[in-house]
């Protein structure tokens, strides 16, 4: 079962920074590209990065510059890499898992986790 599973949200000051996983069991004969988007009240998500399963990472304006991907394969886990946070980086970040590949347990599917909050003080 593909549900993302996101961790290592928290309080942190303006300057610092904050890596986040995201856990998702996967099958190794399909393909998942990974996303990162964060939400705050009111508004809609916004992506934060995306990186696809050629290994191209697009970035959303928040992160350029700032934010960073990684990836360990043995552990089917995806980091976001945050530094130099803002407060106007407090979200609550969630990650997307989109799945695809030619057999049939492979069959696009579009999975989200519950999120983690990240909150960011001057």
């Amino acid at each position: 079962q593909v549900q993302p599973v996101e961790s290592g949200g928290g309080s942190v000051q303006a300057g610092e920074s904050l890596t986040l996983s995201c856990y998702a069991s996967r099958h190794s004969t399909c393909r998942y590209d990974i996303s990162w988007y964060r939400q705050v009240p009111g508004k809609a998500r916004a992506l934060v990065l995306s990186l696809d399963n050629n290994g191209h990472i697009t970035y959303g304006e928040s992160a350029k510059g700032r934010f960073n991907f990684s990836r360990e394969y043995a552990k089917n886990t995806d980091f976001l890499h945050m530094y130099m946070l803002k407060p106007e980086d407090t979200a609550t970040y969630f990650c997307q898992v989109r799945r695809s590949g030619s057999w049939s347990w492979c069959s696009p599917e579009e999975y989200w986790g519950q999120g983690t909050q990240v909150t960011v003080s001057s």
